[in-house]
């Protein structure tokens, strides 16, 4: 019976400290400091393609 709660209260320690970590990792995302190196990793795909045509 003890144990049980020990599982229960783990779980939902582990579920906020997941979404902790989602909401971090969703601000990191989206932090205004980042944009630019994003931008610029998007355009990386294209950026071969530019050499094949010359």
């Amino acid at each position: 019976m003890a144990i049980e709660n020990v599982f229960d209260s783990a779980s939902s320690v582990m579920t906020v400290i997941s979404f902790i970590t989602f909401v971090g990792i969703w601000a990191w995302a989206w932090a205004k400091s980042n944009r630019d190196s994003f931008a610029q990793a998007a355009q990386l795909p294209f950026a071969d393609e530019e050499k094949d045509h010359v």
